[in-house]
C-alpha cells in the first residue's frame, strides 16, 4: 500500500522566481488551490494562473515595506496542524482554517547580498523572518506537509504531483533539506553580524558549513573511509579546480596539491613547487614557468618521481613537454595551453587540475582532539618578510644577486615542514632539510641532498639556531650566506661563529614554523 499524500493546498512565497510559472501550471491543472504573496502571487496571476493572495485569506496587509505578512495564525496553523491528529484538525476547523499539505519557500538572498559589497543596511533588510518561520514549521510538520525550499527541487515536485504526492520518506528528506538550508542562512548572517562588529581578531563564536563534494576511493591508507567537502558559497582554490584529465583525486594527492599550491603562489615570479608528502621536493622561479620548472626538478629528481607539481603561471608545451617525462600524479595551474593539455593528456594517470583563483583561506584550521585549533594563514606577509627591514648581523657587502637568493630562499623555507633548512642559488632550491626534530639533523639532510651544488649556495632556517653546531654544518659545506629570524638566548655565539667564517648572516626577527 502506498503511503504518498495528495497535495490539495499549497502555499507559495519565493524570492526566487526560476521555474515559478511552470511549476504554478502544473499545480493549477492538477486542481491544487494556491495561496501566494505579493510578488509571487503577481508573477502567477499575470500567467493566468488563479491564486488566492495571502493578505485576502488573513484579512490582514502586507505591512513595512513586507516584513510583515506572513507572520499571521492562519498562515502558521495551517502549517503546523498534524493531519493525523484529530484535536489539531477540530480547533483549525473552528476557526475556519485550512490546513497546507504543500509550502514552497525560498529565502531572502543574504549571501549573495553581503558578497556584492552592500552597505549595512540593505544586508539587514535581506535578513529573512517569514520565509525561515514558514520553511522549519512544515519541516517540523512533514508528517503532514511537504516542504521545498530550492527551485532546483521543483522537476521531483512535479514528479510526485503526478504521482499523487510524496511518500513518508520523501516527506523527511525535503525536512533536511530545510534544516540545512535555514541553518546555513542563520550561520551566514551570524558569522557577517560578529564580523561587522569588529571587535576581535578571531571571533569568541565559530561556525562553518561544508558540503560533500566527492566521495573519495580511501583516505591516507585504504582502510580509512574519507571525502572532500566544500565551505559554503562559490568554492576556490584547490576544492574549486576543474580536472581537465586524469584519475579521480585521491586523499593524499588533495593534501599534496594543496600544499604545492600554496608554495608556488609563496611567490611573485614564475614559479613552480613539486611536493611529495607535503614536503618540498623543490622549489624554483625563473624568468619563464617551464625554466622554474627545470630548476625546481633538478633539485631532487629521485624523490620527484610520483610528485605533485604546482605552477603559478599558465603551463606552456615546453613545461609540459618535460613534464610528460616524469611520473607525475598531479600538475595544477592557473590555466594550461591546449598544446600543453594535449601533450599532457597522452599520459593516462596524470591529474591535470586547472584552478583559477590563487585566494588561500586567511584562516587554518586544525582539528585537535575534543575542538579545533584556529589561526590566522602564514601568508609571508610579516614585517620581517621584506629584506628591506632584516638586520645583517656578519659579513661584508652583499649583492643584489646574493640578497635576491636570500629573499627566495626565505620565502620557500614556509612551504617545508620544520625543523627546517633550505639551500638556495640562482632562485632556485638546490637541498632541504625537513621535519626533523633538532636542527642540525635538518642542515645536515638538506647539505647531502645538495651534494656539490651546496658551495656558495645560500641558507634559510625557518626558526633561530638554538646552537651554532646547526650554522657551522653550513658553514664548513661551503654555504656563502644565511637568512635565520635569530632570536635564541645564544644568538651571540651564533652571530660569532658567522662572524668568524665572514659570511654574510640576516636576522628576520620572522619565523616560519610549519608543522602540519
Amino acid at each position: 500500500m502506498s503511503d504518498r499524500k495528495p497535495i490539495r493546498r499549497a502555499l507559495l512565497s519565493v524570492y526566487d522566481k526560476t521555474g515559478l510559472v511552470e511549476l504554478g501550471k502544473v499545480l493549477s491543472d492538477s486542481g491544487i488551490e494556491i495561496l501566494s504573496t505579493g510578488s509571487t502571487a503577481k508573477t502567477l496571476q499575470t500567467a493566468g494562473i488563479q491564486v488566492r493572495e495571502v493578505s485576502s485569506y488573513t484579512g490582514f496587509p502586507e505591512i513595512m515595506g513586507g516584513r510583515v505578512k506572513t507572520l499571521h495564525p492562519r498562515i502558521h496553523s495551517g502549517i503546523l496542524a498534524d493531519q493525523n491528529n484529530s484535536d489539531h484538525l477540530k480547533q483549525i476547523a473552528e476557526l475556519d482554517i485550512a490546513p497546507f499539505d504543500l509550502v514552497i519557500v525560498n529565502l531572502y538572498p543574504f549571501a549573495a547580498t553581503i558578497a556584492s559589497g552592500a552597505d549595512f543596511a540593505e544586508c539587514i533588510e535581506q535578513i529573512d523572518i517569514g520565509g525561515p518561520s514558514m520553511l522549519r514549521g512544515a519541516a517540523k510538520n512533514h508528517g503532514s506537509v511537504a516542504v521545498v525550499c530550492q527551485p532546483t527541487q521543483y522537476e521531483m515536485l512535479i514528479t510526485a504531483i503526478r504521482a499523487g504526492g510524496f511518500t513518508s520518506q520523501e516527506r523527511k528528506e525535503l525536512a533536511l533539506e530545510v534544516f540545512r538550508t535555514t541553518a546555513e542562512y542563520d550561520l551566514a548572517i551570524a558569522n557577517w553580524l560578529g564580523s561587522s562588529a569588529g571587535n576581535e581578531e578571531l571571533p569568541l563564536w565559530l561556525g562553518r558549513i561544508w558540503h560533500r563534494k566527492s566521495s573519495l576511493r580511501y583516505g591516507e591508507n585504504p582502510h580509512q573511509s574519507a571525502a572532500i567537502y566544500s565551505e559554503s558559497g562559490a568554492p576556490f582554490g584547490l576544492v574549486g579546480a576543474t580536472q581537465l584529465h586524469g584519475k579521480e583525486m585521491s586523499f593524499n594527492n588533495y593534501t599534496d596539491a594543496d600544499a604545492a599550491w600554496r608554495a608556488a603562489h609563496d611567490h611573485f615570479e614564475p614559479c613552480v613547487a613539486i611536493i611529495k608528502h607535503a614536503n618540498p621536493c623543490g622549489i624554483a622561479i625563473g624568468s619563464s614557468i617551464s625554466i622554474a620548472h627545470q630548476k625546481a626538478h633538478e633539485c631532487d629528481p629521485v624523490s620527484a618521481f610520483g610528485g605533485v607539481v604546482a605552477a603559478n603561471r599558465e603551463v606552456d608545451a615546453l613545461m609540459a613537454l618535460a613534464l610528460a617525462q616524469i611520473f607525475t600524479e598531479v600538475v595544477i595551474a592557473p590555466s594550461f595551453s591546449s598544446e600543453a593539455v594535449e601533450i599532457l593528456s597522452k599520459k593516462p594517470s596524470i591529474r591535470i587540475l586547472q584552478c583559477s583563483t590563487s585566494d588561500i583561506a586567511k584562516q587554518e584550521l586544525r582539528p585537535v582532539s575534543g575542538g579545533m585549533l584556529v589561526q590566522e594563514t602564514d601568508l609571508v606577509d610579516a614585517e620581517g618578510d621584506d629584506p628591506a627591514n632584516w638586520k645583517q648581523v656578519s659579513g661584508g657587502a652583499v649583492s643584489r644577486e646574493l640578497l635576491n637568493d636570500l629573499h627566495f630562499a626565505w620565502r620557500a623555507v614556509r612551504a617545508v615542514k620544520s625543523n627546517a633548512i633550505l639551500l638556495a642559488k640562482d632562485g632556485a632550491s638546490v637541498g632541504i632539510g625537513m621535519g626533523q626534530v633538532n636542527r642540525v639533523d635538518s642542515a645536515r639532510l638538506a647539505v647531502a641532498r645538495a651534494g656539490e651544488r651546496v658551495t656558495n649556495s645560500v641558507a634559510a632556517s625557518d626558526a633561530y639556531f638554538p646552537f651554532a653546531d646547526g650554522l657551522e654544518i653550513l658553514l664548513d659545506a661551503g654555504v656563502s650566506a644565511v637568512v635565520q629570524p635569530g632570536g635564541s638566548v645564544r644568538d651571540e655565539e651564533v652571530i660569532a661563529a658567522a662572524q668568524a667564517a665572514n659570511i654574510p648572516m640576516f636576522l628576520t626577527q620572522t619565523r616560519h614554523f610549519s608543522h602540519a
